[in-house]
């Protein structure tokens, strides 16, 4: 069960560049298990989808964040470059940063939410279904 309240970091670099959650568990998976279908399969995603989202970081960055060698008797795999570390190095930090920046905000937040709330489910008004396809 995740822990509440807990806050999400969606950063746009730039016009259609976004950095989420979701890439930041998929490098991170990738770096855990060595490979992209393993780090694909924790977030219940297609190995095409995870092989497309490391394609799609690795072209939005200057250097490569994911390296790949082909199968044989060896199996192939993936790993994370340099780059790759330093960036979810630096998300994860962004991450922290805010939960202890915003820690009372979220707490005082939390304390205005109705209780039993959590069996409604909404969207945010305020994203887009363009914002949210990026959301990965």
């Amino acid at each position: 069960m995740t822990d509440f309240p807990k806050s999400r970091i969606r950063l746009v670099l730039a016009p259609g560049v976004a950095l989420g959650p979701g890439k930041a568990d998929l490098l991170e998976g990738i770096r855990e298990t060595g490979s992209i279908r393993a780090a694909g399969n924790r977030q219940s995603m297609s190995y095409k989808r995870a092989w497309n989202l490391v394609g799609e970081l690795n072209r939005i960055f200057r250097t490569p964040l994911v390296e790949t060698e082909k199968g044989g008797a060896k199996g192939g795999g993936a790993r994370l470059t340099e780059a790759g570390e330093a960036v979810l190095s630096h998300f994860r930090g962004m991450e922290r940063a805010l939960a202890e920046a915003a820690a009372a905000d979220i707490a005082a937040l939390q304390a205005m939410v109705e209780p039993g709330a959590a069996t409604l489910r909404t969207r945010d008004d305020d994203s887009t279904l363009e914002d949210r396809k990026d959301d990965v």
